[in-house]
């Protein structure tokens, strides 16, 4: 997959937003940031940090996705596919449900996804080596083109949904004692039982994973 390397962007996600709704760039395609000033996160959310942090976002069309990943387990998939990167660099991050990357009990980074016709956007923000208060910063040493490349590698093999859940489900228990944010709220995912799109049933209820 080609990438281009940006020294500045508001944000990567809206970068490939618009182009790819003004169809003046095609998927397959990755972006990549030293630094961002509007970066995009979780419910809306601002995710900001200094160069050497890792912010890039990629679009692939949905056809060259393993046949048995569903929409709604897109999220979960990608993330894990990062995870396992990090893991085999000697990371110990683990993945809050549904799409959050954690060490221990602060968070390090997310994905988040953006459906666009036939078109999926990933973004990825990882804090390598700057992290606000109460966030921490990656356990290992790489650059963000490096895990870029690591990434993208990855996700060229089409590693099946079926592999990833089956890894993932033992990994949720991590997520039991943390909470999640559902209509503006804060829930508990103590009594939440993971479904095998990768949604979770709770207060009778199911919830996505796409964000």
């Amino acid at each position: 997959m080609e990438t281009l390397w940006f020294k500045h962007l508001p944000s990567t996600h809206k970068y490939l937003i618009k182009n790819i709704k003004n169809s003046t760039i095609k998927p397959p395609l990755a972006v990549g940031v030293d630094f961002q000033s509007d970066g995009v996160g979780s419910r809306g959310n601002t995710w900001l940090g200094d160069e050497g942090n890792l912010y890039f976002s990629f679009c692939v069309e949905e056809k060259h996705l393993p046949k048995d990943l569903k929409l709604e387990s897109i999220s979960i998939y990608f993330s894990y596919l990062l995870k396992e990167v990090l893991y085999e660099l000697g990371s110990k991050t683990w993945i809050k449900w549904p799409n959050d990357f954690y060490l221990n009990n602060h968070k390090i980074g997310g994905v988040i996804t953006t459906k666009i016709r036939a078109t999926i956007i990933g973004s990825i923000g990882i804090n390598i080596v700057h992290a606000p208060e109460q966030f921490a910063t990656l356990d290992v040493q790489i650059t963000p083109h490096k895990l870029v490349e690591l990434f993208l590698e990855k996700l060229s093999k089409k590693i099946s949904w079926k592999n990833v859940f089956s890894k993932y489900k033992i990994e949720f228990q991590n997520s039991l004692g943390f909470t999640f944010h559902l209509d503006g709220k804060k829930k508990s995912l103590a009594d939440a039982k993971l479904l095998e799109d990768g949604s979770i049933e709770v207060e009778n209820k199911r919830v996505y994973s796409l964000r």
